[in-house]
């Protein structure tokens, strides 16, 4: 089962994919991020990531998507814009029919730390050994994108 997480920003959306293999065994397949140029207009910033996205999932062929929620958001200048994002991320998702799962910051550190206040850096620790990568994923949405896939996966463990 392949499984697609995406960390929705403003001007960054952290991707992170990885495969379920047998006995809960987890394979990173690739991690990035997708930027919008600062010099476009929202519009077209928003057509950007759409187009992006799209192709991403075309290529890669999800089974499940996993997107994290906007549960609390200390800063409102930026809730706009990220909710606008997180909203394309969820219609590329349903148009390919792809599933869809949502889980809050809280949720995705309870999975991966095992606390649900666990700080961004023992979050990417457990990201890099849960997947056996050398190296913490870098850049830190992108790390997102995957701990997101990975509180997926073990939410689909029954």
């Amino acid at each position: 089962m392949t499984i697609i997480g995406i960390d929705p920003g403003s001007e960054k959306t952290g991707y992170g994919v990885i495969r379920k293999l047998p006995r809960s065994k987890l394979e990173c397949l690739t991690y990035g991020c997708i930027t919008t140029p600062r010099t476009q207009t929202r519009a077209e910033r928003l057509l950007f990531l759409e187009k992006e996205l799209s192709s991403l999932l075309s290529r890669i062929k999800p089974d499940v998507g996993a997107v994290e929620s906007l549960f609390f958001f200390k800063n409102l200048k930026t809730v706009m814009p990220v909710s606008e994002g997180r909203g394309i991320a969820l219609l590329s998702l349903a148009r390919r029919k792809i599933p869809v799962h949502e889980f809050s910051p809280l949720q995705v550190k309870m999975a991966i730390a095992g606390y649900g206040r666990a700080e961004k850096r023992q979050v990417q620790y457990m990201v890099k050994e849960i997947l056996r990568l050398e190296v913490i994923p870098k850049p830190d949405d992108a790390a997102d994108g995957l701990a997101i896939a990975i509180a997926c996966s073990f939410s689909l463990r029954g």
